[in-house]
């Protein structure tokens, strides 16, 4: 995938509000336009295609795929880390409840608690292959693949998860080279504050995400209907109105209006 430009980052909605507020994120363009599963798949293996970009995702199926909030928030931050420090090594804290303060969760106990929901999507992501691919026409353009981790290989990685016992926290985690060469030069401007404020639904998340950089380099104003969004974040939504539920995607948007059938969205170039 090709590297986001300079202009995207200038002109990115939220870009110069959220740098001076200290809360200017980043997100992987893959997964911003083919998203994770919103809520628990009944497989192990997951795709989303949307247009010319499509994802495929695959893990153990002792683990499972990762799904809802928690994953994008731990994406977000894990990019976010990997630009700004240029290096594939992010320390998460001394305990799960280290990495949710850091990610802006309230820390509650307990075995439906955040530290175990958190630790549990973690290692969710981190046992997860992606398979990327954009083509024009009927070839590939760009595509990849790759673990979100380099810490073991396949093979291993497949025998510690047989294992009965959780395997313990840790502090660190080494990024796999192609997927932080990936996620950093791919990566979306985002306003961690809107995502931390959408957490409660991984449907306003990424909504919020994918209208930040639709609008990023649209030339003039646009309505994007419900039925389009409902093809693009797949058949967990099968009312086009179920997109209604999410005004507050569009009240943490400059320059985005929710009408009865769709988003009116116009250009957030800076003036």
């Amino acid at each position: 995938m090709a590297p986001v430009s300079p202009a995207e980052v200038v002109h990115s909605l939220e870009s110069s509000d959220a740098l001076s507020a200290g809360a200017l994120g980043f997100m992987p363009r893959i997964l911003v336009l083919t998203t994770l599963p919103h809520r628990r798949p009944e497989s192990h293996r997951f795709a989303r295609v949307n247009g010319r970009h499509s994802l495929r995702m695959c893990a153990p199926r002792r683990v499972g795929l990762p799904y809802g909030s928690y994953p994008r928030l731990i994406l977000a931050w894990l990019t976010t880390e990997a630009v700004r420090t240029k290096n594939p090594e992010i320390h998460l804290g001394a305990s799960p409840n280290d990495l949710a303060r850091t990610l802006g969760l309230s820390t509650i106990s307990g075995p439906r608690g955040t530290a175990q929901r958190l630790e549990d999507q973690l290692r969710r992501l981190l046992a997860m292959r992606l398979d990327w691919q954009t083509t024009v026409g009927l070839h590939p353009t760009s595509s990849g693949s790759a673990f979100v981790t380099s810490d073991c290989p396949s093979w291993l990685r497949q025998a510690l998860q047989l294992l009965p016992r959780r395997p313990a926290w840790r502090s660190r985690i080494v990024l796999g080279q192609v997927f932080f060469e990936e996620i950093t030069r791919s990566a979306i401007p985002v306003d961690l504050r809107a995502i931390r404020q959408l957490q409660r639904s991984p449907l306003a998340i990424d909504l919020y995400i994918w209208l930040t950089y639709r609008m990023s380099y649209l030339k003039k104003p646009t309505l994007i209907p419900w039925k389009g969004l409902q093809d693009q974040f797949g058949s967990d939504y099968t009312r086009p109105r179920d997109f209604q539920t999410n005004p507050t995607v569009a009240d943490t948007i400059a320059r985005c209006q929710l009408t009865s059938s769709s988003y009116w969205t116009r250009p957030s170039n800076i003036e």
